[in-house]
């Protein structure tokens, strides 16, 4: 069966498995409730959310994978099944009285460790957020707008991603066939960001983002709706909900942040948009106002111009198995860990290019599992991601139950007789990806509740990221980035020009994220809102991004992290920052040092979410990072290299 699950040969099994799972979990229901506080509370609570999330896990990956519909839709059935028992669960009172014990419990708690202390009160949080404490009536209301989040948040992801169709006739002849024709219509799907012609550009833009009512009330009406839910529940705002447990702690902090980062890069950001306008005025003198939709294909004309860095002059020395060994011997320097390929059994697989590798470390054995799952086809989701399939947990007999992910990427398949060759911004995600496979096979916790990446969105992303700063260091990538055909490295000026390249335009690419960043913040923020959704977007982003704002257009409408980053998308910045720092103060001087991988693996990568984020910064810098050092740490890597400057003049 699919991982190894035998009851997963065929699409029913999922019922079988949520069958016995939910079976389980009455069970340890029952016994949470009968034993008496200690710290066997909290490794019941844990196996029961572990019997849980195996099911969810893995149906959350495999029902937008799986190239089989029948097994998508059963596994999109137990996704709901699940959710719908964590949530009559949320609102058990005598589950949850069993858990309050516990924690009312002065010398109990005081005895139990950090990381059990902290777990048990993770699990309370989930409790409180869904209104436990409340009397009947309002605690019904928590369930209730739960249910109706859920629902606007799935009808919202589908309206950010529907094409718009316009009237054909309303665009000039010679740009049509940009666009798919549908009978009198033109379908805009997205905002052809990399045309060359600006009318193009321009039509997309306006087309794909303008206003809807019916997106609009959608939006409207979840920003109420969390706020509601997040006050019902003792919070002032959805945001405050949000940021409790992260690196931020709090909006003020994340707010500090963003305007003292928009603060240091406003010159910057100002000289970007300049030399933009200058390529734009070269390119098309009658009309040089430079325009939102105008950012990115002219920052890439600018990086392309200054520094030739076509994607085909470095995929040859990028071939799939010469990055992964790349990367296997980069882990074994710095962590001692080698990855083995390993055969899969009939029916473990969903598609047969599907590679699993086991995770071992030349001590302590076998880690776990990584699956990879590299390759484009049909009704494949484009994204590259990181998905936890099994949580790491010491279990009750005494073993250690081993995570398994998968990792997928949407790589080209290669030519008959050629190896798979990656682009430079995919040797960068594949990197980025196996940062969090890493934290998930060393985030070794004793509770899955907290294994691997299951901590705090502002620091999730920082293994990823740090493996960013690895894929852009010559002395890593000359370890493996090797010509396919002539076996000859890839020469160190290409290496400096590619990352010099990056910091093209790079302030204003930044200031843009700012710009996200705050109006999540805000609609996240004091409700009623002052004004409406549209006109919060115009304001803010004349004063934080700089561009005009298009009438009639409405791109928050798109902004799908509303979804899964409400009042958190700031997070990646954060995540930056704190990468930024850890590479230049750990790795830049020497980046194999082993004595300073292992102490990464140990103050960072093994807690899981099982420690506050912020101590485990702390543990690694060995000092407390300040909202100021993020900041300097985020601009510092914008200024060139004087070295590469000096040699390519």
């Amino acid at each position: 069966g699919l991982f190894g699950v035998p009851e997963l040969s065929c699409p029913e099994g999922f019922q079988e498995a949520q069958d016995k799972a939910l079976q389980e979990s009455e069970q340890l229901v029952q016994k949470a409730c009968s034993t008496p506080p200690g710290p066997e509370t909290v490794m019941i609570f844990d196996q029961l959310s572990d019997s849980l999330c195996r099911v969810a896990d893995l149906a959350d990956f495999v029902k937008v994978a799986h190239p089989d519909f029948a097994f998508r839709e059963a596994a999109e059935e137990a996704c709901r099944n699940i959710g719908t028992v964590v949530e009559k669960l949320n609102t058990d009172v005598e589950l949850c009285q069993s858990l309050r014990r516990l924690l009312v419990d002065e010398t109990i708690m005081s005895s139990l460790d950090p990381e059990t202390r902290r777990v048990a009160e993770l699990f309370m949080f989930d409790f409180e957020i869904s209104g436990i404490h409340l009397d009947e009536e309002k605690r019904k209301k928590a369930v209730d707008l739960n249910i109706r989040i859920l629902d606007l948040c799935n009808e919202f992801l589908i309206g950010a991603h529907i094409p718009n169709k316009i009237d054909k006739h309303v665009l000039p002849e010679h740009i049509r066939y940009n666009f798919t024709a549908e009978g009198n219509y033109l379908q805009v799907a997205g905002l052809h960001a990399d045309c060359p012609d600006d009318l193009v550009r321009e039509a997309a833009y306006k087309i794909f983002l303008h206003s809807n009512a019916q997106q609009l009330a959608r939006l409207e009406e979840l920003l109420a709706s969390r706020n509601s839910l997040a006050q019902l529940v003792g919070y002032d705002t959805f945001a405050h909900r949000a940021l409790q447990g992260t690196m931020a702690k709090n909006p003020e902090t994340v707010r500090q942040f963003l305007e003292k980062l928009s603060e240091q890069l406003s010159k910057r950001t100002q000289k970007d948009f300049q030399m933009m306008t200058k390529m734009k005025m070269k390119l098309n003198p009658h009309n040089s106002m430079l325009m939102p939709w105008d950012h990115p294909y002219y920052s890439g004309v600018l990086r392309a111009e200054r520094y030739n860095i076509d994607p085909g002059l470095y995929c040859p020395f990028f071939s799939l198995g010469a990055c992964m060994e790349g990367l296997n011997s980069l882990f074994s320097q710095l962590l001692g860990i080698s990855l083995y390929a390993e055969q899969t059994k009939r029916g473990e697989i969903w598609s047969e290019d599907v590679r699993k590798l086991a995770v071992v470390h030349e001590t302590e054995g076998l880690l776990g599992y990584i699956y990879c799952d590299f390759f484009q086809r049909p009704d494949k989701p484009h994204q590259d991601c990181h998905f936890t399939v099994r949580g790491g947990r010491l279990k009750e007999n005494g073993e250690y139950q081993l995570p398994v992910v998968v990792l997928m990427l949407s790589l080209p398949k290669s030519a008959r007789g050629t190896p798979t060759l990656l682009s430079p911004g995919m040797m960068e995600n594949l990197f980025h990806e196996m940062g969090h496979a890493m934290h998930s096979m060393l985030g070794r916790t004793r509770y899955q509740h907290v294994t691997g990446t299951r901590c705090p969105t502002d620091f999730a992303e920082v293994p990823s990221i740090l493996m960013e700063y690895f894929a852009n260091d010559y002395r890593v990538v000359n370890q493996f980035a090797r010509h396919y055909e002539t076996g000859q490295p890839l020469p160190k000026n290409m290496v400096s020009r590619l990352c010099e390249s990056k910091k093209v335009c790079a302030a204003a690419d930044m200031q843009l994220q700012v710009f996200y960043a705050v109006l999540d913040q805000i609609y996240h923020g004091k409700h009623p809102l002052t004004k409406s959704t549209t006109e919060i977007l115009k304001e803010t982003q004349e004063r934080v991004y700089g561009l005009p704002y298009v009438p009639n257009t409405a791109w928050q409408l798109r902004f799908s992290h509303l979804v899964g980053y409400g009042a958190k998308y700031y997070s990646y910045l954060m995540s930056r920052a704190v990468a930024s720092m850890v590479w230049k103060q750990c790795f830049a001087q020497n980046p194999f040092d082993r004595a300073m991988g292992e102490r990464y693996r140990r103050e960072m990568l093994a807690h899981g979410g099982g420690k506050e984020p912020m101590l485990m910064v702390q543990g690694m810098l060995q000092k407390s990072p300040s909202v100021e050092d993020f900041v300097d740490a985020l601009v510092s890597d914008l200024d060139h290299d004087f070295e590469t400057f000096i040699m390519d003049s």
